[in-house]
């Protein structure tokens, strides 16, 4: 979520979509329409073995896909008749994983009445509870489907809100069924981020203690671009994305310098403690031992507004908010490292275009988005997930994001090339703040104008 700087608020942008699907319309049920109906269904068998095959790892067209062509319906001689009768009545099975132009997305209101909804997630602890960051300073839990009434916590005099402060970030210890500990990412009353830890309360597992300790400050020259994801990595570690402090245009030139924290993903070790520090540095962080802060994990990001990490493969999946033009989703597989060391681009570059300079702008050693999409779709992107879910199949290996400005929903394949054109799915009217993940695998999707909680649905068309 970004304030697009000087902008007025309005969420409704609209235009066009990067990329649109096409359908097979079926024919009336006679029996030349049965026909066209078995030639239809190999028509879609082989378009989406076609999808598959575009969404492995090899190479796959940047171009949007084309419109999937209605059937070429053909004379019915005697043995096509006689195939026609003796055909099973069985329909073609749905492919069991996300392929591009065959997905229906609808969303599921789960809960509403929330206060300014900026985050929902889970604590992995089996009670499969939900936790819902308000940013005001407030956290609630929905338990067997009931909104409880008093906050699992609530810090709200320590938070300044609201624009593009407040509680940004919640995230769970890997073994917080055990140890009890989550971790805040917010602006404090001067404006300035802090990430601190706090505990369950012992005697009653939907309060935290309302007090925590302090793990690191982040002095916010400007009031806008603050991050506040955090996320635990595949290796243990706490990640926190911070933004390049703020204004317009990073005129300090932060998130390309290694020795500030801002326009950065850190990397820390809440398990263990570095000299003076309340947590530890990994010794695998890329700067350790050169120059540059050793905290720093990734770097040159403009506002990483949500960041994930695949739960089957590890990738790290960034949504990094733009400037003026592009927004973009930026993956790091794990193989290649995982996001250690990359350099994202910005300021030099926003999403593939030069911003600073405008042309001629220097591109070695950055890492080219994945995907990207101009302001005639939207202005502000919030990052999601890989669908790992076994609910909807249709869904499985889809990284699904959208845009707070537009509503709009997209997927990218996430096992596909390192360039692609999003898809969109479902244009949503809504005021996506931030997608969030159930116990169960579950993909849902939090509205900051409305207050509402919703699951995402998706079925094979």
């Amino acid at each position: 979520m970004d304030a697009r700087d000087s902008r007025t608020d309005d969420r409704r942008c609209r235009g066009g979509s990067p990329a649109t699907s096409g359908m097979i319309r079926r024919r009336p049920s006679t029996l030349i329409g049965r026909i066209g109906r078995i030639l239809a269904g190999v028509a879609v068998a082989g378009s989406a073995a076609a999808g598959a095959t575009a969404g492995g790892a090899g190479p796959q067209s940047t171009a949007a896909a084309a419109p999937v062509p209605a059937p070429r319906m053909v004379a019915a001689g005697p043995s096509v008749l006689a195939a026609a009768r003796s055909a099973p009545s069985t329909q073609l099975a749905a492919p069991t994983i996300y392929t591009p132009g065959h997905l229906a997305l609808r969303l599921s209101r789960v809960a509403g009445g929330f206060s300014r909804t900026l985050f929902v997630t889970n604590a992995h602890d089996r009670t499969n509870r939900l936790f819902v960051v308000e940013q005001g300073g407030r956290i609630k839990v929905i338990k067997a489907g009931v909104v409880l009434a008093r906050p699992f916590l609530d810090i709200h005099t320590l938070v300044s809100c609201c624009g593009e402060r407040g509680l940004l970030g919640l995230a769970f210890h890997p073994a917080y069924a055990t140890n009890g500990k989550l971790y805040v990412n917010y602006t404090n009353v001067n404006g300035n981020t802090v990430v601190a830890e706090y505990r369950r309360n012992s005697t009653n597992p939907d309060r935290a203690n309302s007090t925590g300790r302090v793990l690191l400050r982040v002095i916010q020259p400007y009031a806008n671009h603050n991050g506040g994801m955090l996320a635990f990595g595949p290796d243990g570690y706490l990640y926190i994305g911070t933004g390049d402090g703020g204004s317009a245009g990073d005129p300090g030139n932060r998130a390309q310098n290694v020795g500030s924290v801002l326009g950065k993903i850190l990397r820390i070790d809440v398990n263990h403690r570095t000299g003076t520090l309340q947590y530890g540095i990994p010794s695998a962080n890329p700067f350790v031992g050169r120059t540059g802060d050793d905290r720093i994990w990734s770097y040159g990001l403009r506002n990483p507004w949500r960041f994930s990490f695949d739960r089957t493969t590890g990738d790290l999946w960034i949504g990094d908010v733009g400037q003026n033009r592009y927004e973009e989703i930026d993956r790091s597989t794990r193989a290649s490292g995982g996001g250690r060391g990359r350099n994202f681009g910005w300021r030099v570059m926003e999403g593939r275009a030069c911003y600073s300079p405008p042309t001629g702008c220097n591109t070695s050693g950055k890492t080219m988005p994945l995907a990207v999409y101009s302001h005639t779709y939207g202005c502000s992107v919030t990052g999601g997930y890989v669908y790992r879910g076994a609910e909807f199949p249709a869904m499985a290996g889809a990284y699904i994001f959208g845009d707070y400005c537009s509503g709009r929903i997209w997927a990218v394949v996430a096992g596909g090339a390192s360039t692609q054109t999003p898809r969109l799915l479902l244009d949503s009217g809504h005021s996506i703040s931030s997608f969030g993940e159930s116990e169960g695998h579950s993909l849902l999707m939090t509205d900051l104008a409305s207050g509402e909680i919703f699951k995402l649905k998706g079925a094979y068309r």
